[in-house]
This record gives structure tokens, C-alpha cells and sequence, in this order.
């Protein structure tokens, strides 16, 4: 690691010579250039490629493409009522929600002497095989549509994973571009969900839904370019008893450190945040889309509220970093969920049609719904994953997060289905929309229940640690896992001296 950090400031040194400082609007414009220039330089082109490719393409307009694609699939060519579309959105959430066993493989069982190449590869394979057949098949039974969009969630979270697990090692060797490399991850995902949401709407009127899905083969495809041009040192195949025991020492670990008040307690907090506030997004889409007395917005209009939505939410990561990330939790998380459920109030005001009683246009309403509800969702979003993060002890900080962000998942999975059934007992369906405005009512009144658990949350600082020293003076977990040499292979013909 020494060897690695000497080069990279000598790189840095070599990067100064060639870019001298610059002053004005030249400077100004020309340092996200320079910045991206700079990572390419001290961490190879590549690793910035695969970045791209994973945060970028797969996840930000992947995603973008997949949530707005699976909506009307599942309302146009299945069909389904706006309380089964919850559900089986909830289904195809469950491969994040196990992302510790992911992390777990690509750290301790390595495929033909490899820990990431094949699985890479392995999640580029899936996605393409999913998406291919979502799109070429007009007759698809349900069951097989959920299994296969459950595939291609699995093949962006092994994705996922696998290249956080490369992240995690750049920043080892690189500590003092740590932070430059969670800020491109964040960019990337931003920028490419801001594209994604704004052409999805277009593209799903031109080509349909399922057209959409052949068009999510490329970053899956791109995503499997990366595993075969992966160069990674291989290592000796494990014995299977090394990797049983191996996953003991793990879990145990995770049970020892979760059993610790300071750390259940916030967990318990975070689950009930996310699972008591009810999504019935569903229910707000087909009436968006199909309600007679409804707005029957078009879809290039959804995908453009959807694009502004992720501004918002860009918005509050910035307003959290720049503003708010000095005070306490406790504190941040109260107002935080006050103003959710204000904003909520903007959803009941549209389906009762307040808002042309007051002469503002339905599109003009939802922007600034939109806006505002993702806004305050980064808000109460991003003091979780600072909790999370100071959460983590030594020595299993990754495999502890990912389990953290799995608890996470399992209440955005439970807000789904109890969405879902609450949508159901109301008799919400795909033409009957009356009772709606009842379940959003419902949703507003219960997202002032995580109030009454917020003394789960420590009120600490957030610049200090948490966890007590038992646990923070403990090297446990995964410190005889051997070092893996990762980098990327050039995609083309360059010679070392390139860099």
C-alpha cells in the first residue's frame, strides 16, 4: 500500500506539472473536466469506466428506464391491479435485501481463483437473459415476468456490490481520493438518473414498455465488458471448510456487534422509519394516468416530473452536505419527518382537485410536488446513512453496512406491501379510484408515527463515533482474508506509460 500511495503522489505531482493553475470562468468551467482527468490519471482510466458503467448507466439510467418501464408494463401489457403492481414491485426488491450474501461470495468465494471478475460477468449475463426475454415475449405469464424481473434487480445488485467491493480497495490504497471516488459513485447515479427519467417517458410512447427492456440489455451488456476485461490477480481456490469457516467468524461478528444497544436501537428506528410509511405509489400512478377525473398526464409528462423529482433529491443531498450535517440526528430525522408528512398533504390536495380550485395547472402541482416530497426524502434519507456508516465496527465495516442498508430495504419492502393491502382492503383498482385520497390520508397520518420512536435515535454529534470502545477497539471479522489485486484492464491497446 505504501508503493501505491508513493505513485499516486507522484502522479499528483506529474498532474500538477501538466495542468497548471487556472483563474476565471476557464477555471471554473473546466475543473469537473480536470477532476475527472485526475481520477483517470491516479486510478486509471478504467476504474473510472467501471464506475461509470455500474453507479452510471446500470444503476442511474438503467433504473430509471427499469421503474418507469415496469410501471406501465405492469398496468398495459399485465394488466394487474394498482395493489398487486405493489407487491410485485416488493418482490423484485428482495435481491438488495439480501446484498450481504453478495457481498459475502465476492469476498470469500472466489469463482475458478477469482473474487470479481466472474461475478461481473455472472450479473451482465442475468441482466441480458432477463431483459432480452421481457422484451421479446408479448405473451408472458406473470409469474415468469416477476421471476425475470427479479433476475435483472439480482444482476444490478451482484453489480452493485461487486464494484463497491472495488471502490472499498481503491480507497485503501488511495485514502486521500477516498471521498473523490464516493462523490463520482453519487455523480454518476445522479446524472444518469436525471437522463434516464427524462428520455424513459419518450421511449416508452415510441417503442412500449417492453421495447424499453431490450433497451436495458446495453448496460448489462456493458456491465458484462467490464468482468471480461477485468484484470485480477488469481488466488488459490478455498477448501470448502475455509469458507464455511470463514462465514461463521462473519456472522458472528455481525451478531456480536448487533446484540450492542448503541447499534439495535438505531436499527429498530431505521426499519420502522422506512415500513410505517406506507407507499402507495401505485395507486398515485394509475389514477395519474388512467382516472377519468384525474389529471391523465401522458407518458413523456411522467417521465419529466420524475426527472425533476431526481433534481430534487439532488437538491437535498446538497442542502444535507453543505447545511445541515453538523447537527444531531435526533434533531435533523424530527423535522425531517414533520415535513414528510406535510409534503404528503400535497398528494391528498391533487386527487381532491384543490389545487384547480386555487387555478394552478395539474403539471405545474406535481412538479412542485415532486419536487419538494424528494427533496425532504434525501433529507431524512441521508442522516440514515450517516447513522449507518458510524454503525460499523472494524474490521467487517463493509459486510456491516450491507447489512444495514438490507434492514433498510426490508422496511421499503414491507412500506410496499402494506401499501399494497391497504390499496386493496379500500378497493382501489385500475378503473375505481374513490377511496383513494383515503389511503393517502392514512399514509400522511402514519408517517407521524416514527416520531414517537426517535429516542431510539442517539443524540450525538455526527462528527464523533458512536459505537463504544469495546467494540471499536476490536479488530473483528474478516482480517485474514487475502489481499486482492484488483484493477481494470484496458478496454484498448495503451502502454503503462498512458497513466
Amino acid at each position: 500500500m505504501g508503493e501505491e500511495q508513493g505513485d499516486a503522489a507522484s502522479l499528483a505531482d506529474d498532474f500538477e506539472q501538466i495542468d497548471p493553475p487556472k483563474h476565471g470562468i476557464w477555471a471554473f468551467l473546466s475543473a469537473p473536466f480536470s477532476w475527472f482527468r485526475m481520477l483517470a490519471i491516479e486510478l486509471h482510466w478504467t476504474f473510472v469506466f467501471g464506475v461509470i458503467v455500474v453507479y452510471g448507466i446500470s444503476q442511474g439510467l438503467g433504473g430509471a428506464f427499469n421503474k418507469v418501464g415496469t410501471q406501465y408494463y405492469m398496468k398495459d401489457v399485465q394488466k394487474v391491479q394498482p395493489s398487486e403492481a405493489q407487491v410485485y414491485r416488493g418482490i423484485t426488491s428482495v435481491p438488495w435485501i439480501v446484498k450481504p450474501i453478495w457481498g459475502f461470495l465476492t469476498d470469500l468465494v472466489p469463482l475458478l481463483g477469482y473474487h470479481r471478475r466472474p461475478y461481473f460477468v455472472l450479473a451482465g449475463i442475468l441482466g441480458i437473459i432477463a431483459m432480452a426475454v421481457l422484451s421479446l415475449d408479448k405473451d408472458l405469464h406473470i409469474v415468469l415476468a416477476i421471476l425475470l424481473l427479479t433476475a435483472g434487480s439480482g444482476s444490478v445488485a451482484i453489480a452493485d456490490v461487486t464494484v463497491d467491493a472495488c471502490v472499498a480497495q481503491k480507497s485503501g490504497a488511495y485514502p486521500s481520493l477516498a471521498a473523490d471516488m464516493q462523490s463520482l459513485c453519487g455523480l454518476c447515479a445522479s446524472i444518469g438518473s436525471l437522463i434516464g427519467f427524462s428520455l424513459s417517458g419518450i421511449l416508452v410512447h415510441l417503442i412500449g414498455s417492453q421495447g424499453l427492456y431490450g433497451f436495458l440489455a446495453i448496460p448489462s451488456a456493458l456491465v458484462l465488458l467490464v468482468g471480461v476485461s477485468f484484470k485480477e490477480s488469481q488466488t488459490a481456490t478455498l477448501a470448502y471448510e475455509q469458507i464455511n469457516q470463514k462465514f461463521v467468524s462473519a456472522a458472528m461478528s455481525m451478531w456480536r456487534t448487533l446484540k450492542c444497544p448503541d447499534v439495535w436501537k438505531p436499527c429498530v428506528y431505521m426499519y420502522f422509519c422506512l415500513s410505517l410509511s406506507l407507499d402507495v405509489t401505485e395507486g398515485m400512478f394509475y389514477w395519474a394516468t388512467d382516472a377519468k377525473d384525474g389529471p391523465q398526464f401522458s407518458k413523456q409528462i411522467i417521465g419529466y416530473t420524475m426527472a425533476i423529482g431526481s433534481v430534487g433529491s439532488l437538491l437535498g443531498a446538497i442542502l444535507y452536505q453543505y447545511g445541515l450535517k453538523d447537527y444531531p440526528f435526533r434533531d435533523i430525522l424530527f423535522w425531517a419527518q414533520l415535513l414528510s408528512c406535510a409534503s404528503g398533504m400535497l398528494d391528498l390536495a391533487l386527487i381532491l382537485r384543490l389545487n384547480l380550485k386555487l387555478g394552478i395547472p395539474d403539471a405545474l402541482f406535481v412538479v412542485m410536488d415532486v419536487s419538494v416530497s424528494q427533496m425532504i426524502g434525501r433529507l431524512k434519507w441521508m442522516p440514515l446513512l450517516v447513522l449507518s456508516s458510524k454503525l460499523c465496527p472494524p474490521g467487517i465495516e463493509g459486510t456491516f453496512f450491507a447489512l444495514l442498508m438490507s434492514i433498510d430495504n426490508a422496511g421499503i419492502l414491507t412500506s410496499s406491501w402494506m401499501g399494497g393491502l391497504l390499496l386493496h382492503v379500500l378497493g382501489v383498482t385500475r378503473t375505481e379510484f374513490g377511496k383513494l385520497w383515503v389511503a393517502v390520508l392514512i399514509r400522511n397520518i402514519m408517517r407521524i408515527s416514527p416520531l414517537f420512536l426517535l429516542f431510539l435515535v442517539p443524540r450525538a454529534d455526527p462528527n464523533l463515533a458512536i459505537l463504544p470502545d469495546e467494540i471499536m477497539n476490536s479488530k473483528v471479522g474478516l482480517e485474514d482474508q487475502e489481499a486482492v489485486n484488483v484493477e481494470l484492464l484496458s478496454l484498448v491497446e495503451t502502454s503503462d506509460n498512458t497513466k
